[in-house]
């Protein structure tokens, strides 16, 4: 019988594994039915600094006692033996969990396209849902009280999958995920069961304003690949820079997963017209906000001058046929409305809809 899934979510020292370790680590089973049976979590000493510290919250004094990842490796081995790897983002936890066992000894019997990626699951199952865990939280009416603590993040990323698998039960590609997972050659391992050192939670951390965009950016219908990278800049988007080490892997990321340099760049201009128009939702972006969007256009590469352009007046979007940055049409006090051209109603209904939207009314036929 298969063992079911194993759905995992880290926190990290930074974006990229080798010069960056797990500070915490958690792992949640769902069964083949959907159900959730078991909740593991760990902080981990990571042997260095814990980066940033504003985003996953972990306080120095949380890890004085935490184990280091070799102590836990072959626990968290044992967690997932014989199950489907899940994370939402999966490039990004699973590239961490390899790298981390692989330094104490043990690999896992599988690539990454073994694995299931909630986000990219969403894409079927939640058409229109942003590529956020809270976007598909709210999709399904989740709880997602403590983002970027790994035991909250990982039990909601359960609780999504859950949902996928109970909308679509008798999906052939459940069944054959399972079965190479079951028939994989694990290694044998032998758990230490230390107990779990966790966070001292401090009161809830209110959302800066560049993680409160991510959480809203909409999903692209591009290949899977695309959906990858763009999900590792909300994550350096939330850190808020990029060191010259991970800008250079993030180049790596891109051949990684087959985007040539041109359409890494097209990327990085359409995900800051994605970030202008999140930006403009309330109708005004005040001058903090102008500063940390001019930050984030000089982590992508983005000139100055198109940021002055696209904060002049509210950006909507993006046109389809050029790429450029859409700016809806916004009417001030005194503007003239004209009606000319043929009309598809009759010109006095809609001069009487004018009149009741608050429009004055100046007739000239």
């Amino acid at each position: 019988m298969n063992a079911g899934f194993a759905v995992v979510d880290v926190e990290t020292t930074g974006l990229f594994p080798g010069s960056h370790r797990i500070a915490e680590i958690a792992v949640v089973h769902v069964e083949p039915d959907g159900t959730i049976t078991n909740r593991w979590e760990t902080l981990v000493n990571p042997g260095r600094d814990l980066g940033p510290q504003h985003i996953h919250g972990i306080r120095a004094a949380d890890i004085l006692d935490a184990p280091v990842f070799a102590d836990v490796a072959h626990d968290v081995m044992d967690l997932l033996a014989g199950r489907v790897l899940v994370a939402h983002n999966v490039h990004f936890d699973y590239r961490f969990v390899s790298h981390e066992l692989g330094r104490a000894g043990l690999a896992l019997p599988f690539e990454v396209r073994d694995c299931l990626c909630s986000m990219k699951l969403a894409r079927r199952y939640l058409p229109g849902a942003g590529r956020s865990l809270k976007d598909c939280c709210d999709s399904f009416g989740v709880s997602l009280d403590n983002a970027h603590c790994a035991g909250d993040d990982a039990e909601a990323a359960a609780h999504v999958l859950s949902n996928y698998l109970r909308m679509d039960s008798e999906n052939p590609e459940w069944f054959s995920v399972l079965d190479r997972a079951h028939f994989a050659s694990w290694p044998a391992v032998t758990p230490k069961r230390l107990p779990p050192a966790r966070r001292r939670m401090a009161e809830e951390a209110q959302l800066h304003f560049l993680e409160r965009l991510v959480n809203r950016l909409p999903g692209v219908a591009g290949p899977d690949e695309h959906t990858a990278y763009l999900a590792m800049l909300d994550r350096a988007l939330i850190d808020r820079q990029i060191s010259a080490s991970e800008a250079n892997s993030l180049v790596a990321l891109a051949d990684d997963l087959g985007i040539s340099r041109s359409s890494a760049e097209q990327l990085h201009v359409d995900y800051m017209i994605s970030i202008l128009a999140a930006a403009w939702d309330d109708g005004i972006v005040t001058a903090e906000e102008e500063a940390d969007l001019r930050l984030v256009a000089d982590i992508l590469d983005i000139s100055q001058e198109s940021i002055t352009r696209g904060l002049v007046a509210p950006v909507s979007g993006q046109d389809a046929e050029t790429g450029a940055a859409v700016q809806p049409l916004v009417l001030a006090a005194g503007d003239k409305i004209v009606l000319t051209g043929e009309m598809s109603r009759d010109r006095s209904d809609i001069e009487a809809d004018l009149r009741a939207a608050g429009f004055s009314a100046s007739c000239h036929h």
